[in-house]
């Protein structure tokens, strides 16, 4: 519930500031299962954004640790479904936790697999997350304001969805499961850039 008023409260304001969002392909997301939900991760607004156009789904994510230091901030990003990783020594709990979600509850899983805002590296965690959940991966891309300033100047802002799919733990023919989906994961990214621009 907690999730559900903020999320609202903020998609309100960001219609004031910016508008309504173009979200694309929607129908791609899984309506009766929970999902893994990837997306390129460049400023602090592509969360905001994603969640808002996927709404009302739930979502866990995981938030780096420093961000629980401050106990009245820490609360209320639990309210909203964070929880704690040490960037340095993720641990087990890194994909235990929203394998349990994903499993045990009606929350999908948001993560960023290039690990930080400006890295292109993918990295193996949402692969391994599905793959132990065996849920399937909706990739995500999001073009719009990277900055406030681009907010306010109500630069348009475009959420795309693409086809979900399954992890497999066995493909005949391939060795490395984890860098096969990368690059499925890669390849995803990269068709969803080039069709959620506007149609001319």
């Amino acid at each position: 519930m907690f999730f559900r008023i903020t999320v609202s409260i903020i998609h309100f304001l960001l219609w004031i500031f910016n508008g309504t969002i173009d979200v694309q392909g929607k129908e791609h997301l899984p309506e009766n299962d929970t999902y893994v939900l990837i997306a390129p991760h460049r400023s602090l607004l592509d969360p905001v954004f994603i969640v808002i156009a996927a709404a009302p789904r739930e979502f866990t994510v995981m938030a780096k640790a420093e961000l629980f230091e401050n106990a009245l901030f820490g609360w209320f990003i639990r309210k909203l479904n964070a929880f704690p990783v040490d960037r340095e020594n993720p641990g087990p709990s890194a994909i235990k936790t929203p394998v349990k979600a994903l499993k045990n509850t009606d929350k999908s899983f948001l993560i960023f697999p290039s690990g930080t805002r400006h890295s292109t590296d993918l990295k193996g965690g949402a692969v391994t997350i599905a793959k132990m959940s065996k849920k399937p991966i909706v990739p995500a891309y999001y073009d719009g304001p990277l900055t406030f300033k681009e907010l306010f100047l109500r630069k348009k802002a475009r959420v795309r969805f693409g086809q979900p799919f399954i992890v497999e733990r066995k493909l005949d023919g391939v060795k490395d499961i984890t860098a096969h989906y990368n690059d499925h994961i890669q390849a995803a990214f990269d068709q969803l850039a080039q069709d959620i621009q506007p149609k001319k």
